[in-house]
């Protein structure tokens, strides 16, 4: 069982132990200059944005080494870039193997589409436990290092919490691999779609009356500046990403099932 998925993870391993040591290093040069920024006025100097670039990037408490943490690394780094890049490598999860016309071949064999589907998604779970099993253990030794103290249960929360968030940016990208034949398509498409709905709740969030409409952006129901300073985790919020991906597998399947891999 989960022979395809453990092939994926494997032709995936290197990317993976690259990226978990790149964003462990940037990491590590963020939290270098935090002590020399510490006697700076930067909660002055944040509320000088627009609102909606402080709502986009969570800017809140920047002068302490949890604000901080937010806006730089999981503002930044981890809601954005790396929902980014779940959904440009779920883009070519199956649109990827239909260009170059390998789906064929793997439908031969006695599988189902929706085993295919299945295991193909869940290839990428390696690179989800990687990363935010190993990025907290080596931001939390940065921060002792620099002789700050970080509670390490909003540190894990705000990880364990990120894994619905980038599933669902996955599964839009799993999406559009099934509706288009050319994997560079696809791709390109789950990072327009996931950057058009940061920017759809970071503007809506900016005005109450049109706050709501935010609630169809994964990044509104994940918010890293509201574990790591006021310590509150929305689990709500990561019941609805979990359905939020489940629906997009399901209408993901559909599609698959209707596609003519062969012509």
């Amino acid at each position: 069982m989960l022979e395809i998925a453990r092939y994926e993870a494997e032709r995936r391993r290197r990317g993976t132990v690259a990226l978990t040591v790149g964003l462990s290093i940037l990491s590590l040069f963020f939290l270098a200059f935090f002590p020399s920024m510490a006697d700076l006025d930067l909660d002055a100097y944040a509320e000088a944005f627009p609102p909606a670039f402080q709502e986009a990037f969570g800017i809140q408490a920047l002068g302490t080494i949890e604000g901080f943490l937010a806006v730089e690394i999981y503002q930044f780094l981890w809601l954005l870039l790396l929902g980014l890049y779940l959904a440009y490598t779920a883009g070519g999860l199956i649109a990827g193997d239909v260009e170059r016309d390998r789906m064929d071949l793997l439908l031969s064999l006695p599988v189902s589409r929706a085993r295919v589907l299945g295991e193909k998604f869940v290839s990428l779970l390696p690179v989800l436990v990687t990363l935010n099993v190993v990025v907290p253990i080596v931001i939390y030794g940065g921060v002792a290092a620099i002789g700050e103290s970080l509670d390490p249960v909003d540190l894990a929360m705000v990880h364990l919490l990120s894994i619905p968030y980038l599933l669902a940016c996955a599964g839009i990208g799993l999406v559009l691999s099934t509706a288009v034949r050319r994997a560079d398509v696809a791709r390109r498409g789950a990072i327009a779609a996931v950057f058009a709905l940061f920017l759809v709740d970071s503007v809506s969030a900016s005005s109450a009356d049109f706050d709501w409409v935010g609630a169809v952006s994964p990044t509104y129901h994940y918010n890293p500046t509201e574990i790591l300073v006021e310590g509150t985790y929305d689990i709500t919020g990561a019941g609805i990403l979990l359905a939020l991906t489940a629906v997009l597998l399901a209408l993901a399947l559909v599609r698959f099932r209707r596609n003519d891999v062969g012509a």
